[in-house]
């Protein structure tokens, strides 16, 4: 796409943005020019991960949503904003995690492991929550999981992810978590020996990791090397406060855009690791969808749910809220 264009399509849509009184949220893993802010030449009104973004949405006073994310975003978005209209500029743009467990697979796990409280990670669809006990955020697992006087706890979906909370949990309660197979294909992909041939071309570097990385490739990285292991929020911080000028990041490669603009001092390696799916996302399709709001085609691209999965699913996500 010409430079010409996209400043043509951002000014349309920032026309849009008033005309059909809607707000933009963007996450960290989208392209930079779906990240950078309005006020900075861009689209975006919040920039966040999912959590945030969704908290955002529950403060706007536009009536109107549109989450530049993936599907169970935009989900998320509608349970806690009922009384708004919440789009996505595409319908198909899922989650592999996500899609690794149903509603169904729940009433199973709690079938097979009576009174055991279920901790659903954020990255489950709407149906899926609504089984669970509680949901948490790669921000706030761990203090979730620290809340329950229950010494056994089932977490879904990401097995990566649990893998790794396990380690921590047991350290500091002695809790065991019961897993699910579920994976993101983005995350897997940082393998122990991609990681650690990194490393050895880069010295000095400090390791970026996201909880969601296979536990091999946190071995790797973290054996006498500094770094951290926790949410975008986490990297995002510790990107910050270390005094390292060079990181490897492990984690979506977008996410390295934003760490550039937030320290353009300081150096980040980004294995170009994408997600296809949040990469179905673009300038293109979030004309396309201020454009169809008010009229028939906003079907396309509108979020709608069950009163009553709402009602449920906000059960779990409001008991998430008092821990952000």
């Amino acid at each position: 796409m010409e430079q010409l264009e996209i400043t043509s399509i951002k000014k349309e849509i920032q026309r849009l943005k008033k005309e059909k009184n809607a707000v933009v949220l963007s996450h960290y893993y989208m392209t930079p020019e779906l990240q950078t802010l309005a006020g900075k030449g861009g689209v975006a009104d919040f920039v966040g991960d999912s959590l945030g973004l969704s908290i955002e949405a529950t403060r706007v006073t536009q009536q109107n949503i549109i989450f530049c994310g993936v599907r169970f975003m935009a989900e998320t978005a509608k349970i806690l904003n009922p009384s708004k209209n919440v789009f996505i500029p595409d319908k198909d743009a899922g989650c592999s995690l996500a899609s690794s467990i149903t509603a169904a697979d729940v009433i199973k796990l709690r079938q097979q492991h009576p009174g055991i409280p279920v901790i659903a990670y954020i990255n489950t669809y709407a149906a899926t929550k609504a089984e669970c006990d509680i949901c948490c955020t790669s921000r706030n697992a761990l203090n979730i999981a620290k809340s329950f006087d229950s010494g056994t706890l089932i977490f879904v979906p990401d097995v990566h992810m649990g893998h790794n909370l396990q380690k921590k949990i047991a350290e500091e309660t002695g809790k065991k978590l019961i897993l699910w197979n579920g994976i993101c294909d983005v995350h897997e992909q940082f393998s122990g020996s991609s990681l650690k041939a990194l490393k050895e071309i880069y010295p000095r570097a400090e390791f970026l990791l996201h909880w969601e990385v296979p536990e091999d490739a946190v071995a790797v990285s973290l054996n006498n090397r500094k770094g951290v292991l926790g949410s975008t929020n986490d990297i995002l911080r510790y990107a910050g406060e270390s005094a390292s000028k060079q990181f490897i990041l492990a984690s979506e490669c977008d996410l390295g855009a934003t760490l550039k603009g937030m320290y353009p001092e300081k150096e980040f390696i980004t294995p170009c690791i994408r997600c296809p799916n949040i990469k179905k996302i673009n300038l293109n399709n979030l004309l396309k969808t201020l454009e169809a709001i008010d009229t028939s085609e906003s079907g396309r691209f509108e979020i709608t749910l069950d009163q009553e999965l709402i009602r449920r699913a906000y059960i779990p996500i409001k008991r998430m809220l008092q821990f952000a």
